[in-house]
């Protein structure tokens, strides 16, 4: 089973899946899933576009509205997570999940799912601790404070998170686990992104809730995005079952961009197809009664909450009642409709009102099946703010996350995932000038490069991007590499994770000393012989330009000059 991860994808449906064709046709394969990590942008018309957090003049349709509407199909199943510039209107229809179009799903806020019998976990959004404690409470129209709120974790979802027990093969977020670039190569990720410096002295470069499901979960994959620059790492883990997490996070849909790459992995279905997770399905059921849609903290159960339930691993006999509820059969239903207009781009915008909201028939259907809270309709239906049982709950472990030297809740540090808002925003980093692409150059390539490793087997392939070449015959802005065998190597691809398992001797080169354990593999293959050494290949030392070799002791460019020319003032437009 070929699995295609994608970073941000900005909008840009058209142009991932020219890349996956490229892909299938020149190499004789067949991508199964495509995996997108956020930023997915599904906008049906201009209306959804006032409920995007992105600054008016970056506003466009992109090419979504045509899946949405029925011009055109995903030649592939399609799932994603949101991230921080999504049309929160229309992922808030589907609390839990759901189809945005034929063959493209939405996984919720949070969720678990199966295809092939792959188990994919994710969470939507990014942190921002001011949030964390609310409730989902965001409804249209939205102002400027919860446009961007609404598409921040929310601690009931990470809560859910926490009680699967079952392991978890892929899991999704936008933002990346704190402190994860100590198993990589932290330097090379300094020189591409020196400003980041700061953010990792003080440990707030990430998110704090995406760390702990990390060491909670344990998943052979975690794939991220929302950095914009490719990043890979190994964390182990003191799991003899588990024993280390390959961690991938991937740019933008630009050229020369390392934005998507694919990977083989042992089905363990004979069919692909998506399917309901009986384990998360439980779990939403036993923990519908701490969902909330206030404004208000509300605290998770823990240890100490007296006669509160506090552990929802779900137990056998809710995982059976649950199999009752859906017969049996957890196929995902192919039941997506249309609620909102569809856009067509030959006749005039009208000029909708951006607060119609629409309940989702498939919504109304799943709750209704599990017997739960659609958390959109609730608000919507309530013009005061509601109270559950664990507003008045204080012992969630997740208080860790307030500021130790701070009693009041609203007073507490925000552990932010950029850098200094003062300078830089990252949440708007992705409204960069396209600059260097030549229109009239060909797209795509497929560079079948000679032997370089030694390998098993012949077939394995990953999608990379033109960025560390000085001098090109042609401007082509992708690159599709098929790898073949090297019999000795400096340099080679920095994360080639084409089948699970199959580097049982993969080297860690962050400075730091970080070492990872012999995996787990879900399949048996072995490619490699040689160790596989962690680098950025687009990082080389001729790459580079001079004045970025110093790092140790060498005096940082003010990030107000480096990025003052790539729209600064968009950098300042987010004071989120």
């Amino acid at each position: 089973m070929k699995i295609a991860i994608e970073g941000c994808a900005h909008g840009e449906l058209d142009k991932i899946y020219e890349t996956l064709s490229v892909l299938e046709k020149e190499n004789n394969i067949k991508v199964d899933l495509l995996i997108i990590c956020g930023d997915f942008q599904s906008v049906r018309n201009p209306s959804d576009l006032q409920c995007m957090a992105v600054p008016p003049k970056y506003r466009s349709m992109n090419t979504f509205y045509k899946y949405y509407s029925g011009e055109k199909v995903a030649p592939v199943l399609t799932i994603f997570i949101g991230g921080n510039h999504e049309a929160s209107n229309y992922l808030s229809e589907l609390s839990y999940g759901g189809w945005v179009c034929p063959n493209i799903y939405y996984m919720g806020y949070a969720n678990v799912i199966n295809v092939g019998g792959i188990r994919i976990a994710g969470l939507s959004g990014i942190y921002k601790a001011r949030d964390y404690m609310r409730g989902h409470f965001e409804c249209p129209p939205y102002d400027e404070s919860s446009k961007k709120s609404a598409y921040h974790v929310r601690n009931l979802d990470v809560f859910r998170l926490k009680q699967v027990r079952k392991p978890i093969d892929i899991c999704l977020s936008h933002d990346w686990p704190t402190g994860v670039y100590h198993y990589g190569n932290k330097e090379g990720l300094l020189r591409y992104k020196p400003f980041f410096r700061e953010e990792m002295r003080t440990n707030k470069l990430g998110s704090q809730p995406a760390e702990e499901l990390l060491e909670k979960l344990k998943p052979s994959y975690w794939f991220s995005a929302h950095l914009h620059c490719k990043f890979t790492a190994i964390v182990p883990h003191d799991d003899k079952n588990r024993p280390e997490t390959k961690f991938l996070a991937l740019d933008k849909c630009l050229p020369r961009r390392h934005f998507l790459q694919v990977l083989e992995i042992n089905k363990k279905s004979d069919t692909v197809q998506l399917e309901y997770d009986p384990e998360w399905l439980s779990i939403l059921r036993s923990t519908n009664h701490l969902l909330s849609t206030s404004r208000r903290n509300t605290y998770m159960p823990g240890q100490g909450s007296g006669d509160e339930r506090w552990d929802f691993r779900p137990l056998e006999e809710e995982i059976q009642a649950v199999e009752k509820l859906f017969n049996g059969d957890f196929k995902v239903p192919e039941n997506f409709c249309v609620t909102a207009p569809t856009y067509n781009p030959r006749e005039t915008p009208t000029t909708e009102n951006s607060s119609n909201f629409y309940v989702n028939p498939q919504t109304e259907t799943f709750c209704k099946i599990l017997n739960i809270t659609d958390p959109f309709a609730s608000v919507l239906n309530n013009s005061t703010e509601s109270f559950t049982i664990s507003d008045f709950s204080c012992t969630d472990p997740d208080v860790s996350y307030l500021s130790s030297s701070s009693n009041n809740i609203d007073e507490r540090e925000e552990v932010s995932f950029n850098t200094s808002v003062k300078d830089i925003d990252i949440d708007d980093d992705i409204y960069v000038d396209k600059v260097g692409s030549d229109p009239d150059a060909v797209d795509f390539i497929i560079d079948k490069k000679g032997s370089h490793l030694e390998a098993v087997e012949s077939v394995d392939f990953f999608i990379d991007k033109i960025g560390s070449r000085n001098s090109a015959t042609n401007s082509r802005d992708f690159v599709i590499d098929k790898i073949g065998s090297r019999n000795s190597a400096t340099y080679s691809s920095d994360f080639v994770i084409d089948k699970i398992g199959s580097q049982p001797n993969f080297t860690n080169s962050d400075d730091t000393g970080g070492k990872s354990k012999d995996s787990q593999p879900l399949s048996s293959t072995p490619i490699f012989k040689n160790k596989v050494i962690n680098i950025f290949p687009e990082l080389k030392e001729e790459n580079m330009d001079s004045s970025k070799h110093e790092l140790d002791g060498a005096k940082e460019p003010p990030v107000k000059r480096l990025f003052k020319r790539r729209n600064y003032d968009l950098y300042k437009s987010e004071n989120d």
